[in-house]
């Protein structure tokens, strides 16, 4: 019976927040936050997704990946990447360690306005023994100006009952003393850092990717020498016929920070993969370890795009 009453009820809160009415006019945008001077280096990451549907399968992350490439490109060593379940005390923990073990960390997922949303207040315990949270007024405000756009026409969402209220204002309940930032003229949310090293970033993967493209900025990044220089080559040859070479390889190569991979591909010609972090003399290093892979492989590029097969400049 309890059944039969709760459901329908469910169905409607469901509507209520997957059907909008259509936005009026152009979307707000804010001002960023200014770059501080004093930004800090930046050499080691590590990603912290938050979130029991990660877990069980519901969601799949596609944050991590998003990140990886992107520090790739930057120079930056992303050490771990991290899934874990909205429990309190896993939050705490796995964030205390990698704040002591990484310089930048970032934590996506857990900041929405339900019961399960509970990144803020974990994170709040984290580095603050009586977890103290508050209300961070300019958020309030860029949250209820989005808010009135696009659902202009909707009382439900402009004038909403007080339940409803606190729900919408836990987004905007921060660890107290937290840095917040703004760093997406478009996006109402702003970035929290804990300890100047932990940024709390929303697991909605827009979301994500434009936060964490426009916090690049407020970040010093490693020097364009200290960025990788990669090589990748396409074979038809199976990976075994080509494994005892490359170990060879690898052995010889470790010294000048050059790391040698193999990624086989069903039904699909095997890619051997050359990495280093780095572009000083040893690009030259790194390409005639490409050349040896090459003769040995029966190198192959019909039908592939120069930059695809050869050297490609990360």
């Amino acid at each position: 019976m309890l059944q039969s009453r709760t459901l329908p009820r469910l169905i409607n809160i469901t509507r209520s927040f997957t059907m909008s009415a259509p936005a009026a006019g152009p979307a707000p945008t804010w001002p960023r936050s200014p770059v501080p001077n004093d930004r800090p280096r930046v050499k080691t990451a590590a990603c912290l997704i938050i979130g029991d549907e990660v877990l069980n399968g519901k969601t799949k992350d596609s944050n991590s990946n998003f990140m990886a490439k992107k520090l790739f490109d930057l120079g930056i060593d992303l050490k771990r990447v991290e899934v874990i379940a909205d429990d309190v005390d896993e939050i705490i923990e796995a964030a205390r360690r990698m704040v002591k073990n990484y310089d930048f960390v970032i934590s996506s997922g857990g900041i929405g306005p339900t019961h399960d949303d509970i990144t803020y207040e974990s994170l709040a315990k984290a580095f603050d023994d009586e977890g103290k949270l508050e209300y961070h007024d300019e958020t309030l405000k860029r949250m209820d100006e989005s808010i009135k756009h696009r659902y202009a026409n909707d009382p439900s969402f402009t004038k909403p009952t007080p339940e409803v209220e606190t729900a919408r204002k836990r987004m905007a309940l921060f660890p107290a003393g937290a840095e917040v930032f703004y760093v997406n003229e478009t996006m109402w949310v702003p970035i929290v850092r804990l300890q100047r090293k932990l940024c709390i970033l929303p697991g909605i993967p827009r979301l994500f990717e434009g936060l964490l493209e426009g916090l690049l900025e407020y970040i010093e990044l490693p020097p364009a020498e200290e960025r990788p220089f990669r090589v990748l080559i396409h074979t038809s040859m199976p990976e075994a016929a080509i494994a005892p070479f490359l170990t060879k390889l690898s052995q010889r190569v470790k010294a000048e920070d050059i790391r040698v991979g193999s990624y086989p591909q069903i039904a699909r010609r095997s890619r051997c993969q050359l990495d280093r972090s780095g572009r000083s003399k040893t690009e030259r290093n790194c390409a005639r370890g490409s050349n040896r892979v090459t003769r040995r492989s029966s190198f192959c590029c019909k039908g592939r795009r120069r930059e695809e097969v050869m050297c490609k400049m990360k």
